[in-house]
């Protein structure tokens, strides 16, 4: 895959609790260089991520319920339009997990909506992390029709914080799930060009990694 191709699909991701100003303006800056689709940040880190790519192609997108998603739909919603108002252009939500296990569905389809509503309104994209490894397969497949009724652009596998992240095998079943109805975004656990390829074989859209330069680099990205 060339790598100017793969760059396009990225979300330059740092989510640690622990990143400094300084790594998110180094972030910011890889993110420009490569022509990555966007950056990825914590909601402190929003408003300073559009101001330094403000003038690339590059998007903003901040975390919403992260990373567990359990955060009361009121202040998921709050959230979303307050990252939206401080320049993100896309937003990375947690499904309510607990709930969807729980069977309630309505709840879980209404907290996806919610936030589809008020970044939808601001011209913004929504992606729904569904935390494959803690669903199963059932599970995944009501997740993605769940958030497809919601509004949801994409539906994301996973977090990066749980046990496990994204598989070739969830990516294709949450493809196979929504079609073409939404995007697919693979994240956690992408180090490697090869995992990046088989993601992208599987059928995700859009990729999730902190490794995003040293993936470059392996396609062929000059150093």
């Amino acid at each position: 895959m060339d790598w100017r191709a793969a760059a396009a699909l990225v979300d330059h991701t740092l989510l640690d609790p622990e990143a400094t100003r300084e790594q998110i303006v180094a972030l910011c800056a890889e993110a420009a260089r490569f022509g990555f689709a966007a950056v990825c940040v914590n909601p402190y880190w929003v408003a300073l991520a559009a101001s330094l790519l403000r003038e690339t192609p590059v998007k903003v997108c901040g975390v919403i319920g992260f990373p567990l998603g359990a955060d009361l739909t009121a202040a998921k919603s709050a959230q979303a339009e307050e990252l939206l108002r401080l320049g993100a252009d896309e937003l990375d939500m947690v499904m309510n997990i607990g709930a969807l296990k729980s069977g309630e569905r309505t709840r879980v389809e209404a907290d996806i909506r919610a936030v589809a509503d008020v970044t939808h309104a601001a011209g913004g994209i929504l992606k729904v992390i569904l935390e494959t490894v803690l669903l199963s397969p059932a599970e995944k497949v009501v997740a993605c029709e769940l958030s497809v009724a919601a509004g949801a652009d994409y539906v994301k596998t996973s977090t990066g914080f749980a046990a496990a992240g994204a598989t070739p095998a969830d990516v294709a079943l949450l493809r196979s799930s929504v079609g073409r109805r939404a995007g697919v975004k693979a994240s956690g656990g992408i180090h490697t060009a090869a995992d990046f390829c088989a993601m992208v074989a599987a059928g995700a859209d859009r990729i999730g990694s902190s490794a995003s330069v040293a993936i470059m680099h392996e396609l062929g990205a000059p150093k």
